[in-house]
């Protein structure tokens, strides 16, 4: 009786793993214009952590800011509007690039971090 019960445990277990990695993307960004000097890693670090989103965010030597974002579906989708069209208060957002969407079975960053180059 015990084995079952540690069996069903690790079922259960395996479910949840299933259910919490369930509809995850991932997709790489790259916003032009005036997006440096302007807080805007450090607006993009709060709005995807208010998303609840992981990944990264840096400057690039070109002048733009550049990065991965990764989490439910619906979330990054209004992640990448919000990188198209807001920005923080003092950058003016030319366009910005999305490429390398993919699905993933499991987050692979634990929290969204400003990288500094």
């Amino acid at each position: 009786r015990e084995s079952r019960d540690l069996s069903a445990s690790g079922e259960v277990r395996s479910l949840l793993h299933t259910m919490s990695c369930e509809d995850l993307l991932s997709v790489d960004y790259e916003v032009f214009g005036r997006v440096q000097g302007v807080f805007f890693r450090k607006f993009t670090q709060a709005e995807a952590k208010k998303l609840g989103l992981v990944g990264w965010v840096r400057n690039t030597e070109a002048g733009t800011v550049e990065g991965q974002l990764q989490g439910p579906g619906s979330k990054v989708a209004e992640m990448q509007s919000w990188l198209r069209t807001t920005g923080s208060p003092q950058s003016k957002i030319i366009t910005a690039e999305f490429k390398n969407e993919k699905i993933i079975k499991c987050l692979e960053h634990s929290t969204f971090k400003v990288v500094r180059s």
